[in-house]
This record gives structure tokens, sequence and C-alpha cells, in this order.
């Protein structure tokens, strides 16, 4: 069985209550007005035992310990829980044990009489304040736990002395819930410096993903590129550079390949592919270039696309074609043709393709 933390502070907190309850009512001599310092006593306890263990209503979304998850089970659940305050302590929690801090010294002090306001029985009061007012710090309620330390000061030093008071246990009260604020205060910051750190982690595994993607996809690309221009090399090497007319035309294919599958990968299949080689073998000069516009594109619309692309090739006549992505909302794909224009004609007027292959859905 797993025993949180939080359990044990808990255990800690009822066990300590319950020690000053049973001080309280360790009478060694006559009380005049009993009835006051057992009614003292039970606001003490009920008091203590809602700023313990009262929770707030938590929201169905909310982090929780559902389905067997712990609340501060992962980064991501901890910065929540720190968000949404899910531990802070009501308002009217806060108000009901500050009333204690004012109202139980005083109580206790006139039910017991001048005689007995150093007792034992009588000054339980010094310990059992600065505990509830621990607790409250701890549920982040830090103004309202200084306080009733300081409703607490006033009352105990009005009532028995300065020196009783601090001699009886008002330090340790002091004590405890300036050191309960720096746990608190050291502790958030060892979580946000965590969420940071898992933040940071997070972002250099992405990083490392992303460069083994680009590591695979620079192996690719140099794997196809061998198989495309590794027999096209090894016969000009062979040849010494004097290459047929054949030769000559496989290796500006080659290079035609190459270039496509390095400035435009996404655009091709294997029927583009085919018709690249179709225009470039008819003797065209081919252009292709992704210059984005289709990052985050599905493959049932890269599909639609390069289907499209290659039916506006297979009908194209010009001399030089250009085909480009765009990153226009619209426009995926822009291609443009050009054939040798007659003099006196601008570039302009020798364009005679264009073909805008819009993104699926956008029409």
């Amino acid at each position: 069985m797993r025993i949180s933390v939080r359990t044990i502070l808990v255990a800690l907190g009822v066990a300590f209550t319950v020690y000053m309850v049973a001080r309280g009512f360790a009478w060694t001599s006559p009380v005049p007005q009993p009835l006051i310092v057992v009614a003292g006593i039970v606001f003490y306890f009920l008091t203590t035992m809602i700023c313990i263990f009262w929770e707030p209503r938590r929201s169905p979304d909310a982090p929780g310990e559902a389905d067997g998850e712990h609340p501060h089970g992962g980064v991501d659940d901890l910065l929540a829980v720190r968000t949404t305050e899910p531990d802070r302590l009501p308002v009217w929690a806060g108000v009901l044990a500050l009333a204690t801090a004012v109202i139980v010294p005083s109580a206790i002090a006139v039910a017991v009489g001048p005689e007995s306001w150093t007792a034992p029985f009588a000054t339980w009061y010094l310990g059992g304040i600065g505990l509830l007012m621990l607790v409250v710090v701890v549920r982040r309620r830090p103004w309202v736990a200084w306080s009733g330390i300081a409703a607490l000061t006033i009352a105990s030093m009005v009532w028995m002395g300065p020196m009783n008071a601090l001699a009886l246990g008002l330090v340790g009260s002091i004590v405890w819930v300036a050191v309960g604020q720096l746990t608190l205060v050291a502790m958030d910051r060892a979580a946000r410096d965590t969420a940071e750190l898992a933040q940071l982690q997070r972002a250099a595994s992405v990083w490392q993903a992303s460069q083994t993607g680009r590591q695979r996809e620079r192996r690719i690309q140099v794997q196809r590129a061998l198989t495309v221009a590794g027999p096209v090399l090894s016969r000009t090497v062979a040849s010494g550079g004097m290459l047929t007319a054949d030769e000559k035309l496989q290796a500006r294919l080659a290079e035609g390949r190459l270039r496509d599958e390095m400035r435009g990968p996404r655009l091709l299949d294997d029927d583009v592919r085919s018709e690249l080689e179709r225009a470039r073998r008819r003797g065209a000069t081919v252009t292709v270039l992704d210059e984005g516009g289709l990052e985050g594109t599905d493959d049932e619309s890269l599909s639609i696309i390069r289907r499209e692309l290659a039916a506006t090739l297979r009908t194209a006549g010009s001399d030089r074609l250009y085909i480009r992505t765009s990153p226009h909302d619209r426009v995926a794909v822009t291609v443009v043709g050009r054939s040798g224009s007659e003099p006196g004609l601008s570039e302009e007027d020798a364009v005679d393709l264009w073909r805008e292959i819009t993104h699926p859905g956008t029409d």
C-alpha cells in the first residue's frame, strides 16, 4: 500500500490537534467556567479539522485521482494543480480560522481565571493556534495565518505577560508558521523549475526527432541519387567522358530527376515523374520548385494535386515549364509554360500555358 506525503502530513496535523485538545482538558485545578473552556476547545477542534480536511469541489475535467491517477502524477498535472490551486483554503474557512485565533485565547483566559493563566491546561492555545495557523499557511492563506499569529501574540501577552507568552510557546508558533511558509515557497520554486526542465526536455526531444527525420530524409535522397545517377556516372568514368547522344540524353534526364527529387519531392509520384521525363525527352526545360504551401496537406489531397499536375503536364507542349508550389491559401501549385516568342513580342506574350491547381475543397 502506498502512503502519500499528504496522508502523512494530515495524520500529523490530526495527531497534534488531538494532543492540544487533550492538554486543554487536562485540568489540574478547578475551572471557574468549564462550559466556556469546553466550548472554546470544541470550536478550535472543529475549525482545525475543517482547515485540514475541507477540499473545494472540483470540476469533472479537473486533474484528480480518477481511474487511479494521482493528481500529481505528471508535470502537466502538477502545472494544472498549481494553476487552479485546488488545495487553497476557502475564504470562509480562513475567516473562521482567524476568528478562532481572536476568540479562543481570550475565552480560555477568562474561563480559567487569573490564577491559572500560566497553567499547562490554560496555555495549550499557544501551540494550538500556532498549529492551526501552520495549516492555514500550508493551505495557501499566508496573510490569514500571519494575522492569526498577530492576534495570538497580542492576546497571550495581554493575559499572561510578554515574557510568559514567549517562554510558554509563542515563539514556537511563530517559528512553525515561518518555516511552513518558507517550505511552501521552496516547493513552489522546485515545481516551477521542474516544469521548466520538463518543457526544455520536450523541446529537446522535438528537436532531436526533427534532426533524426532530416538525417533520414538526407539518407533517402543520397540513396536515390546513387540509384538514379550511379549508372550514368559509372558510364561517364568508364568512357572518359566520351558519351554517345543517347547517353548524354540519359545523363540530362538523370540530372533532371535528381533536381526534381531534391527541390520538389512532395509534388512527385510515378505519374508525375513519368510526365516530367516525357517532357524532357521531347527537349523541354523543366523546373520544379517546392517553395512551401503544402506543409500539413494530407496524403489524399496530395494525391489529387499530383493527379491534376500529371494531367496538365500530359497536355503541355511548351519549351520551358515552371512548376512551383504556392503559399496561397487557395492555390496549391502553379504551372507556367513558355515557348520561343516571335520578334517584337515581350516575354509575357510568350506564355502559352498557365494553370493553377487549387487545394482540394477550396473551389
